[in-house]
């Protein structure tokens, strides 16, 4: 149900009987968010300046987000709209935008409002790319009727992009649509900017629509909300006579993208939660509505409306945005730990990409088709991506979509001999649509969910060094990295394959383990507000919270007769302050080679781990490990 702080129009069951939403809906949402904010601007509006943890950016650089990515809100309600908006958000953006480019020590100008200057590598980089697509789509209605000055001035702070460095990742596109805002008005800019960006972006492409952000293996939402994002919106600004070409090729990937993008969502509306940067919440959606918007989406309209608005749905029911209509650094409610250094309190709002469904007028399609069931309504689902060397299992029955990762894990690419970072936004082996990864300093440390770890003596565990995907097909994903113990130059190779059987996983580890170590499954973190129960017995343990959801490890085979364990955090989950982890120990390795075979369960079915272990047959021979499960279906890994 809605937050009772949240008004909203009454649900259409006959257009949208899977969630209710229709387009009034979202303009509802836009517009309380947009409201919520008037507390905390500056006197001009140049700034908003919200409660919260700071950046290390600074006041200031965190006052000019609050605006760039408010107005990016703001003009799709006001381009969708076809102006027809309260005149009151136009003229707070345009005086704001006219305050925020006075210079400062100008006579009575700036009154601290003004914002930073652009230079290389700078956070209002970002912010500016949102001003720049802002006042693209507004164009009519703040853009033509700014004063000559007030245009002057703006066309002088974008030029701060022209010849300067930006970071060698999704950042170039943001030089890309600020200078070629700046060419959509006549003024200076340089195309090499902007072809060197988009010639960068080719580096890469890894196909099927998948790109990294950046060199090296960084996989996640920034690929959808970012790296196709931009290129479209330049080809928006550019037109089909001005884009070379190249905008034909991002559709296409872009088309090849959305394809597979909505197994990443559960049944409930939730994405699958992994990669950083998730305070950004319904940006996850951006890339469905582009689809629509660039002409070139491959799902069902319907399909489209109710994954975004499943997906709002989903956060509305769960407090977000907050009773002062605020959206708070987290994933439903508060949790710094699962955030960045780079978030400050406005970050949230690139939320804003969510709407961009706005832009469609209201009789499109996606507008009024009948809603149609995401994928894990219809049926369980296996989607293998190997761009990304990721396997999909989504089960009907709950919902649930899971994530197993053999090839991502955010670690410097191409330098094996880096420190490896073990960050868990990227490098656990399985994230979910229900649960997050364990990101409090010390959960980070002991690194218990979802990882194969080998511990010293001390309970020290070793950290992965870069991953290298192997296989990606069917059911069946596999990769190898080398485990190393912090501040030591020793190496353990670790090659691991997972086998997915409708919520079970089935991973199989082949180690090689330091005399006296011990080796430990983790599988996956779920957290609740009130402590999960555990269990735990000879060769398994779980975790199950008071909503009905078991996260489980069962050994079947190179454990030994340890008994499971459980490790327990507080504050250290983005889904609940209580959240537990079922483990496996097997201690004194003897050094060497070993094999060891877990089933890794997520599920709101109960789980008897006992009947698992005796109904799932495993034979470990001469290296090659065989599997048996209950219908009769045998596996061979």
């Amino acid at each position: 149900m809605t937050a009772p702080h949240l008004t909203l129009p009454p649900a259409d069951r006959v257009r949208s009987p899977l969630t209710g939403w229709t387009r009034a809906h979202w303009e509802a949402l836009a517009d309380r968010q947009l409201e919520a904010l008037l507390p905390y601007a500056t006197p001009r509006f140049a700034q908003y300046r919200l409660p919260g943890r700071g950046s290390w950016s600074g006041v200031v650089s965190d006052g000019l987000e609050g605006f760039a990515r408010s107005f990016l809100l703001a003009s799709f309600r006001i381009a969708g709209a076809g102006g027809a908006v309260d005149p009151a958000l136009v003229e707070r953006y345009a005086q704001g935008i006219a305050a925020g480019t006075e210079r400062r020590g100008a006579a009575g100008a700036g009154g601290g409002e003004t914002w930073p200057e652009l230079t290389d590598c700078s956070q209002q980089m970002v912010e500016a790319a949102s001003v720049a697509i802002g006042l693209h789509e507004t164009r009519p209605w703040i853009w033509d009727r700014l004063d000559t000055g007030v245009r002057e001035r703006v066309v002088d702070w974008l030029s701060g992009f022209v010849s300067a460095r930006t970071w060698d990742n999704n950042w170039r596109l943001f030089q890309v649509v600020a200078e070629q805002f700046l060419a959509s008005v006549g003024a200076p800019h340089r195309q090499a900017d902007i072809d060197g960006g988009l010639d960068r972006i080719e580096d890469w492409y890894r196909g099927d629509g998948w790109y990294s952000d950046g060199d090296g293996r960084n996989y996640d939402y920034y690929v959808g909300w970012a790296l196709h994002l931009y290129p479209l919106l330049w080809a928006r600004m550019a037109g089909p006579d001005g884009d070379g070409g190249r905008g034909e090729v991002y559709r296409e990937r872009l088309a090849r993208f959305l394809e597979t993008y909505p197994h990443f969502f559960g049944a409930d509306g939730a994405p699958v939660h992994q990669g950083r940067s998730l305070a950004y919440r319904l940006a996850v959606t951006a890339p469905v509505w582009l689809g629509a918007l660039a002409d070139c989406s491959p799902l069902a309209p319907g399909l489209t409306r109710r994954l975004a608005s499943g997906t709002a749905r989903h956060f509305v029911e769960r407090g977000v945005p907050d009773e002062r209509g605020l959206l708070p650094l987290g994933w439903y409610g508060t949790h710094l730990p699962s955030t960045q250094a780079y978030s400050g309190p406005a970050s949230p709002y690139w939320a804003s990409k969510g709407f961009l469904g706005l832009l469609l007028p209201a009789d499109h399609p996606v507008w009024t088709d009948r809603e149609l069931p995401l994928p894990v309504e219809g049926s369980d689902r296996y989607t293998a991506l190997p761009q990304p060397g990721w396997l999909l299992h989504g089960t009907r029955h709950d919902g649930i979509v899971r994530l197993v990762n053999h090839g991502s894990d955010h670690n410097p690419p191409d330098d094996d001999e880096a420190p490896a970072t073990d960050d868990p936004h990227y490098a656990k082996f399985a994230y979910s649509t229900v649960t997050a990864p364990e990101t409090a300093p010390r959960a980070w440390d002991r690194a218990a969910d979802s990882h194969l770890a080998l511990l010293a003596a001390d309970g020290t565990a070793s950290r992965r060094r870069r991953i290298h995907p192997l296989t990606c097909a069917g059911r069946i994903a596999s990769s190898r990295h080398d485990a190393c113990f912090p501040g030591t130059g020793d190496t353990y190779p670790i090659h691991t394959t997972s086998a997915l059987y409708g919520a079970w996983e089935i991973r199989v580890h082949r180690v090689r383990a330091p005399a006296g170590a011990t080796v430990r499954e983790g599988g996956y973190a779920v957290a609740d507000g009130t402590p999960p129960r555990v269990e735990r017995g000879g060769g398994w343990a779980l975790a199950r919270t008071d909503g009905g959801l078991t996260s489980a490890v069962v050994a079947l085979h190179g454990w030994g007769d340890a008994a499971g364990d459980v490790v327990r955090e507080v504050q250290a989950n983005a889904f609940g302050p209580h959240s537990a982890t079922p483990c496996l120990l097997a201690p004194d390795h003897p050094g060497g080679a070993s094999v060891h075979v877990t089933v890794v369960a997520l599920t709101r079915d109960e789980v008897r781990p006992e009947v698992l272990r005796q109904a799932i047959g495993c034979t470990v021979r001469d290296g090659t490990v065989r599997i048996a499960f209950p219908d009769g279906e045998e596996l061979t890994l």
